[in-house]
């Protein structure tokens, strides 16, 4: 097994825990949570840093997963959605969280320039970055199955849930329509996907029917000369799962 495959696999869940992290520590900061140990130049100090962070291992996830040479994966795959040829549904919401990121990292670098306005308006965009990378790593990832990653989906979510509940509860009833709303949403996601797992990714064949390409599925009762595809638990239409 290539460094670059467990490289791509390990700096992807750490993506993913650090963009909830900044999410919530954001949601913290709207919020005013703070006190005398944690004082708001703190909150938004580590709000930051997180945000900078999981940037860092993102490009780590991108450059490894086009290293790694397994999937047909280019740099231009990752910043534009669906024109991949593998998986290209679930490796395009993959671009899209990405550039989402990008878009509220970068903004808040120029933040001084834009306006508190504009820069407000993007930043949203990192509620939506999130669920759209959950979808992404559900689709692409190898480790759908693995216990250590149903931790890192579920703790995710849940403070994820708790931190939507927590900033819909602040100044309520104000906006409360916006609110219902905000809670509606994230309920009707969290829902769904725990829904579509079983006939999903978790499901039998999910390598052929999420669109990886037909070279890289072993047939039926082959041996596979890549042990990588040992650990996806499909010996049949193998590939990564």
């Amino acid at each position: 097994m290539k460094a670059e495959w467990y490289l791509t696999r390990a700096s992807g869940a750490v993506v993913l825990i650090l963009l909830s992290a900044s999410v919530v520590i954001g949601i913290a900061g709207v919020g005013r949570l703070a006190s005398r140990r944690w004082p708001r130049f703190a909150v938004d100090g580590l709000h930051r840093s997180t945000s900078l962070l999981a940037v860092v291992f993102l490009a780590v996830h991108v450059l490894t997963a086009v290293l790694d040479g397994f999937a047909p994966i280019s740099l231009l795959d990752a910043v534009v959605p669906f024109v991949g040829a593998y998986r290209p549904l679930w490796l395009g919401l993959g671009a899209v969280a990405c550039d989402l990121l990008l878009a509220v990292v970068l903004t808040s670098v120029v933040r001084h320039r834009l306006g508190h306005r504009a820069w407000r308006a993007v930043h949203w965009l990192a509620y939506g970055s999130w669920p759209v990378a959950v979808l992404h790593g559900l689709g692409t990832g190898s480790d759908v199955r693995q216990t250590w990653m149903t931790v890192v989906y579920v703790g995710g979510a849940a403070s994820m849930t708790l931190g939507i509940v927590a900033r819909a509860a602040l100044g309520w009833p104000s906006h409360a329509a916006r609110r219902m709303l905000a809670l509606g949403v994230a309920g009707v996601f969290v829902l769904g996907v725990v829904v579509w797992l079983p006939s999903g990714p978790l499901g039998g064949g999910w390598a052929r029917r999420s669109g990886t390409p037909a070279r890289l599925l072993a047939p039926a009762g082959a041996l596979i000369p890549d042990r990588r595809l040992l650990t996806t638990g499909h010996r049949h239409g193998g590939g990564r799962t």
